[in-house]
């Protein structure tokens, strides 16, 4: 009998980033370039970067620590630390806010055009 190997992988993987992004922050998909840039209200988010990185050419610094043009994104099911745009409660769902790569609670967000629910909120 042939055997499978079992993988289960939940992130995080690694994307190119269009523009800067800072650990924390959810990302979004560059629909012209395929890399990732802190997610605006509305787009569909593909996780939380889980560092800080610059595309490539905007970083005069020679170490690649601390110029990295690739970015780690976790996706679910994880618990991580977002960033946030306005106060949250536990339990509170969270959606995009209006300001690009920031989080906020549904009821404050939906200003900025945000719809999905993206997680729920164990850290205020």
């Amino acid at each position: 009998m042939g055997s499978v190997t079992y993988t289960l992988q939940h992130g995080p993987d690694t994307f190119e980033v269009s523009e800067a992004v800072v650990g924390g922050q959810v990302v979004a998909v560059d629909g012209t370039t395929g890399k990732v840039h802190p997610a605006e209200a509305g787009e569909k988010v593909l996780g939380v970067a889980a560092t800080d990185a610059n595309p490539v050419g905007t970083d005069t610094d020679t170490n690649y620590a601390n110029a990295r043009p690739h970015v780690a994104v976790y996706y679910a099911p994880v618990d991580v630390k977002v960033t946030y745009d306005d106060a949250a409660a536990f339990g509170d769902r969270l959606i995009v806010a209006a300001t690009p790569g920031q989080v906020a609670p549904v009821g404050v967000a939906a200003v900025g055009g945000g719809r999905n629910i993206i997680g729920i909120c164990t850290e205020p």
